[in-house]
């Protein structure tokens, strides 16, 4: 069904504002402000140069490496038009035919300027050149030199560091929107789909989860932001997992389980946020990297399951289809995770969604980014 104008602007506010009431976002930063800080946000960010110039965006950092070096240029150029100037070389100055320059063909502050530019990035010097009459000009010219390597060195180190962020490997790595709730193996699961895109594998991956939500303690202290840790696991286990093709996700809802007490009808009523991380250590480049996610009530599916997404083929070759990364299908699921201990023998079963709903298809799957 076709939704008017006014519901889609509804549903867009909406959004937006769960957006920006969640701690971390789908790709992964962070929404936190910080108040009543010592120091000025601009002096911390100074105190910490290297980590802030990795932190902005490229187009700010190409404008810094262009402006550092028009500035170091105009500025040994004022010391080149100061040595011209001490010594009577200048235009307006009227040197005599006999008169020995510090540097040949210098006579104005254009002049200086090109001097400073071909010294600093060492070109040759071809219609200026230093004399051996100014001992002042050999300083600037050993000073300069010196400082333009030592410029160009920082700059290439910072382009090279920024160019090889495991943030940009983190970006390779997809969670699905939303997670789901069903039974598996005689379980009742919260389960979660990620898949690394590229070929290259994720060793020594780590997965594990908090719960973000407020609580009030016994003593009546209120807690804004309580974590719970989550724990996941897969067929294969939790720990050094073989990140070749995708893997779901499985946190057991048991007793020790903070899901443990929602059932289908008060889950989309809870507040709290489950944040999801993966860390681990690219197997080309061996560079570590974590990448986030989060989930909010509303993002939770309960009764439904992921469509499988491996497969052989006939010649026997395994096939992801990704296609079927961010569907799911609704399952017969019991509507309280008690229900195993009160009739571990089976299942109760409920109306199960409609026919039109058989498979959902979850749209604008994100692709999460960490540090």
């Amino acid at each position: 069904m076709t939704r008017t104008l006014p519901q889609l602007l509804r549903q867009y506010l909406a959004n937006r504002r769960i957006q920006r009431n969640r701690l971390v976002t789908k790709d992964g930063h962070c929404h936190i402000a910080y108040g009543s800080v010592k120091h000025s946000q601009f002096f911390i960010y100074f105190l910490d140069f290297w980590t802030t110039l990795m932190e902005m965006r490229w187009r700010f950092v190409i404008f810094l490496f262009g402006a550092s070096f028009v500035f170091a240029w105009f500025f040994f150029g004022l010391f080149w038009y100061w040595a011209a100037f001490a010594n009577g070389d200048l235009y307006w100055q009227n040197p005599s035919v006999s008169h020995k320059p510090c540097v040949m063909n210098l006579f104005d502050m254009t002049g200086a300027f090109l001097q400073s530019i071909e010294t600093q990035m060492s070109i040759g010097y071809g219609y200026r050149q230093l004399t051996p009459f100014c001992r002042s000009t050999l300083t600037i010219f050993t000073i300069q030199a010196v400082f333009g390597t030592v410029i160009i060195c920082f700059w290439c180190g910072v382009i090279m560091t920024k160019v090889a962020r495991p943030k940009k490997r983190a970006r390779t790595i997809s969670f699905t929107n939303v997670a789901v709730i069903s039974s598996n193996k005689g379980s009742l699961c919260l389960q979660i789909r990620v898949a690394n895109m590229r070929k290259s594998l994720i060793i020594g991956s780590q997965i594990y989860g908090k719960l973000l939500k407020t609580t009030i303690t016994p003593d009546g202290e209120t807690i804004i932001m309580d974590q719970t840790k989550i724990d996941f696991i897969v067929d294969a286990g939790k720990d050094n997992l073989f990140f070749v093709c995708p893997l779901t996700l499985y946190h057991i809802i048991d007793e020790s389980s903070p899901f443990c007490q929602m059932t289908v009808d008060t889950l989309h009523q809870q507040e709290f946020e489950l944040v999801v991380f993966l860390d681990g250590t690219d197997d080309a480049t061996s560079s570590s990297c974590q990448v986030r996610t989060s989930y909010l009530p509303k993002e939770i599916m309960w009764g439904y399951k992921f469509l499988p997404i491996v497969s052989r083929s006939k010649e026997g070759k395994y096939h992801v289809d990704f296609s079927n990364f961010a569907r799911v299908a609704p399952v017969d699921t019991p509507p309280f995770a008690s229900y195993f201990a009160e009739s571990p023998t089976g299942f109760h079963h409920f109306n199960p969604p409609t026919d039109s709903d058989r498979v959902q298809e979850v749209k604008n799957q994100s692709i999460v980014t960490y540090m």
